[in-house]
């Protein structure tokens, strides 16, 4: 496509006395000579002006079930088409996706769209989103940002998968065009944010602040557990406290399964009474909403009535087997409101990954 750019202008940068451009996208603030990379390896220093090197240029598009994001309390039952690019500005040594967000390689990006393809292709697909994820949407902020004005138009809604490092004023920007985030929290101590993905705990607790008390954004939480890294009773407590005390009650938590990968291939896989153990402490500390991912697990991968207690979706993998709500969202037995984004009725996406071509 002779219309994909090179090198795409971006904004969020300012020069500095000492000849070098200073990116101001997320909280690394790379500083950087002319034709160096950040960290990300996205953005680079050109002509004194940080540009974005991945504009249009995917690592592939997929048909999900809008489950796999996950997000359980987001038009459940629907289908997403999702895509991502290449690279990250963290540097997780568990990456599950590494392959893509560490790859240096401009062969990864195989496939090319501009914004209105990727409408024209979602709608094709039957889909009722778009999700930027595989990797971290921040870094190819003003694709995405794109991507998202022209589905607002189309009436298509847009998902962020995101590590939720990014500076406040581009924050602003990007949420302004986005409709539902699941925002990974990797551990809830500055420690492991330091050594395990090479950044900081704050910011990312300002993100999910911002984003469940200044937009309307629906907002969902994931957290790998690592064995003997991010899982110990202490954190997962402390963690799910700070949720509620933080973000009230409703906000979804996923807590999921890790598996050997990238540089912790020996470290063992989460053991399922991990993840089930983390539920059982969010619901006790008052989380209405916790789930268990990566696994087959049919409680913990189902909703229930907060109020009620009773069964409102169950589900078995990505299919939703049991659907008890209503038209509005409320449960059908006690009427009471399940939070969230919710059709009139319970969708009819495939339960498997599409892999789709668009160039």
């Amino acid at each position: 496509m002779s219309d994909i750019p090179e090198d795409f202008p971006t904004h969020y940068w300012h020069k500095l006395s000492n000849d070098k451009v200073q990116c101001d996208l997320c909280p690394h603030n790379c500083k950087l000579n002319e034709g160096q990379r950040g960290l990300c390896f996205v953005r680079m220093c050109k002509d004194d002006a940080i540009v974005l090197t991945t504009y249009g240029r995917s690592s592939g598009f997929c048909v999900d079930p809008i489950e796999k994001k996950p997000l359980n309390h987001f038009l459940p039952g629907s289908s997403v088409f999702s895509f991502g690019t290449a690279g990250c500005n963290l540097s997780c040594k568990f990456c599950q996706n590494w392959d893509i967000s560490k790859s240096r390689e401009m062969d990864t990006l195989c496939d090319q769209a501009l914004p209105q393809d990727i409408v024209n292709m979602a709608k094709k697909q039957g889909c009722e989103s778009v999700a930027f994820t595989y990797n971290e949407p921040t870094i190819f902020f003003e694709y995405a940002v794109d991507v998202a004005k022209e589905c607002r138009k189309a009436g298509i809604k847009t998902v962020a998968v995101t590590n939720g490092y990014i500076n406040a004023e581009p924050r602003e920007e990007f949420y302004r065009y986005i409709d539902a985030a699941n925002v990974d929290l990797k551990g809830f101590t500055e420690e492991f944010y330091g050594k395990v993905t090479g950044s900081h705990l704050q910011p990312v607790l300002d993100t999910l602040i911002y984003l469940k008390h200044e937009t309307n954004v629906w907002l969902e939480i994931t957290t790998l557990l690592i064995p003997g890294l991010n899982d110990s009773d202490a954190e997962i407590d402390a963690a799910t406290k700070w949720v509620v005390a933080n973000l009230g009650p409703d906000v979804p938590m996923h807590f999921t399964v890790f598996h050997p990968a990238w540089k912790m291939l020996d470290v063992p896989p989460t053991p399922l009474e991990t993840v089930q153990r983390a539920r059982a402490v969010a619901l006790a500390n008052g989380v209405r909403y916790a789930y268990t991912g990566n696994v087959f697990d049919s409680s913990g991968a189902s909703t229930f009535c907060h109020s009620c207690d009773k069964l409102l979706i169950a589900r078995d993998g990505y299919l939703i087997t049991e659907y008890n709500l209503d038209a509005q969202g409320n449960c059908q037995y006690c009427a009471t409101p399940c939070a969230g984004v919710f059709a009139k009725q319970v969708g009819s996406g495939g339960v498997r990954r599409k892999p789709v071509r668009i160039s």
